[in-house]
């Protein structure tokens, strides 16, 4: 049978589960607390300047990253050929 829950239901509760209880909303009250105020410390504070980014600097970037495309692509061609010779190689030794 089911109970019925009314202004006669006694439920009883050791101490140690109502220090537990009150740990832990005394917990939940205080992050709640530090969060407010990290909020309010974020919202005073500067804005960080947006990086704005010259043309001298667009174009030395730009620069260095072909630079980097065409060294790596003179080292693939190096790799290529020192490839082909140890090819030759072992099928000159079979």
């Amino acid at each position: 049978m089911a109970q019925q829950i009314g202004e006669d239901t006694k439920i009883t509760l050791d101490l140690k589960t109502i220090g537990m209880l009150a740990a832990g909303i005394g917990t939940i009250v205080a992050m709640w607390f530090a969060l407010q105020a990290d909020i309010a410390e974020a919202k005073e504070l500067p804005i960080p300047p947006s990086p704005d980014i010259t043309r001298m600097e667009f174009d030395m970037k730009d620069q260095l990253v072909r630079q980097t495309i065409m060294s790596t692509q003179e080292d693939i061609t190096e790799m290529k050929e020192d490839i082909k010779r140890i090819e030759e190689k072992i099928d000159q030794l079979r």
